[in-house]
């Protein structure tokens, strides 16, 4: 790792191994598999292929969010990618998800089954399948789809960017801290200013912009994303963000889609792979 203090960057860029970091180990400047590898089919039309992430929670609260209205068609089975194996490098998970990202949906239900992958996509696809938490039309979808579509281009800053400079980097950097605190700070100051005046993202309506968002920041505010991250963010000055992340947070689904996929924590919060109901039971 060179010093950023005198780094100079070379005409053409080069790959180093030794880079350092959290994740130096799976991070490459090549896409498509590094080794052969079938993905598992169970029983259900949905298999997803995931991780308890917040990118994956989306997928699992909104699955479980249409299981609790009575949707029989959204059974799943939730197969655990461990990424920092490099599992998502496998043949099968590629064939599934060429970014070799988690989440990646496999349904099967139709003639041929389809590939889903990229978590917005995921939530849109299936609350259209189902025509679920999301609005059909006009003004409400227009706002739902911002909203959605305003994490997905938000969470870079907040995952790749901060997370990463201010937990997983293998020096602290000043600036690089500063630069993302900043946004993430502006990107909460958004969502806080919105909440003032809405129960939920949208307005009273509960929708896939909120299972979207509340996985990162509201969780973020909660204290459980990168160490001590919320009291270094000023947490308790998000009141409208605190306010509806704690009302998502207390939803029976939310609580059981964010165990799905979980291999960290306290044990009785860990469902490692996810076949049936009544392995949340």
């Amino acid at each position: 790792m060179t010093d950023s203090a005198t780094y100079t960057p070379p005409r053409v860029w080069t790959w180093d191994t030794a880079s350092g970091g959290a994740f130096a180990n799976i991070n490459r400047p090549i896409a498509g598999p590094t080794h052969d590898k079938a993905l598992p089919v169970g029983n259900h039309p949905l298999q997803l292929y995931s991780l308890g992430t917040p990118n994956g929670v989306k997928v699992t609260v909104l699955l479980e969010e249409l299981l609790a209205l009575g949707h029989a068609g959204a059974e799943y089975d939730a197969w655990l990618i461990n990424i920092l194996e490099g599992e998502q490098f496998g043949s099968g998970f590629v064939d599934v998800n060429p970014n070799s990202k988690i989440p990646a949906l496999l349904d099967r239900s139709g003639a041929q089954p389809v590939r889903v992958f990229e978590s917005g996509a995921i939530l849109l696809y299936l609350a259209e399948k189902f025509s679920a938490f999301v609005p059909a039309a006009g003004g409400a979808r227009a706002e739902c789809m911002s909203w959605l579509f305003w994490q997905m281009g938000s969470a870079p800053y907040l995952g790749g960017g901060f997370g990463h400079f201010y937990s997983y980097a293998p020096m602290k950097i000043e600036y690089c801290i500063n630069r993302f605190t900043m946004e993430v700070k502006r990107q909460l100051d958004v969502l806080n200013r919105n909440l003032a005046e809405r129960r939920f993202l949208t307005g009273d309506e509960y929708t896939i912009a909120d299972m979207a968002v509340y996985p990162w920041y509201g969780v973020l505010l909660e204290g459980e994303l990168y160490g001590n991250a919320a009291e270094f963010l000023d947490a308790p000055s998000y009141t409208h963000v605190n306010r509806w992340a704690a009302e998502i947070a207390s939803r029976p689904a939310v609580k059981r889609g964010r165990r799905v996929n979980r291999t960290w924590g306290p044990e009785a919060n860990r469902v490692a792979e996810r076949h049936q109901a009544s392995d949340l039971d």
